[in-house]
């Protein structure tokens, strides 16, 4: 769906929440922190700035973002796990401002990190950028899950297909979906007001993953490391101009 010039003002407001949780977030990572007191460092800039958590009773989901470490590749549930020296972890936020919606996701180490995990971090936020840099007026959308792929797969990593990114606005997942690999069709072409979140989820090992008896956790099948990042992004005469960034 394209945006008016007015939604897509409501959107930027809510990206730049959004980017606020990030920063926060990221500054409270450290070692013997908890997934529940990242959780309550975003609900802080929520509340701060007048926004909703699209997250918080998202068909039951508990929290207000996303935390998942390690092998846990999204859809994590805040909780006590508390963050140990060497781990990575997604942290994805979202904001409601106005009716309108901004998702956004980032994957950081926690203190020192090896540098596979930093290679696999570093990989995956490259993939984000091709797939973004694919957002321009009159190309195919399934350009972005092509240049995801050659991204990642060229590392040696795979990329996870039973979750992918999708249109945004009034709603927080909106069609069409936004496959990260190429699923063998060019898809629809790509105008301007159009809002999508990109967001690759790349694995060390297989693509192939399971859910947690929480029926929320996603994991990578062999216990490998998984990096997820994510931004909100407008099609404009301009290029793509990405909402989640301060």
């Amino acid at each position: 769906m394209r945006r008016s010039n007015d939604e897509l003002n409501k959107m930027r407001k809510a990206g730049k929440v959004v980017a606020e949780m990030h920063e926060a977030t990221r500054a409270a990572i450290r070692p013997g922190v908890t997934t529940m007191e990242l959780n309550e460092v975003a609900a802080e800039v929520l509340a701060k700035r007048g926004a909703r958590s699209n997250f918080l009773n998202y068909h039951g989901f508990p929290a207000v973002i996303c935390t998942s470490p390690n092998d846990m590749i999204v859809h994590g549930i805040p909780g006590d796990y508390r963050l140990k020296e060497g781990d990575i972890i997604s942290v994805d936020c979202g904001a409601i401002i106005e009716g309108y919606h901004g998702d956004a996701a980032y994957t950081a180490g926690v203190g020192e990190v090896s540098a596979a995990a930093q290679k696999l971090m570093d990989v995956t936020e490259q993939s984000l950028w091709a797939g973004i840099d694919q957002l321009t007026i009159g190309n195919r959308l399934h350009e972005v899950g092509r240049a995801v792929q050659r991204v990642a797969e060229a590392a040696g990593y795979s990329v996870v297909r039973e979750y992918v990114g999708h249109a945004i606005g009034t709603e927080m997942h909106e069609s069409p979906q936004v496959p990260n690999y190429w699923p063998g069709s060019p898809g629809p072409t790509l105008k301007e007001g159009m809002v999508f979140a990109i967001e690759p989820m790349v694995n060390a090992g297989s693509y192939e993953t399971y859910v947690l008896d929480d029926e929320w956790s996603v994991m990578t099948s062999d216990g490998k490391l998984s990096a997820h990042f994510e931004h909100t992004i407008a099609v404009t005469d301009n290029g793509p101009e990405v909402f989640t960034v301060l």
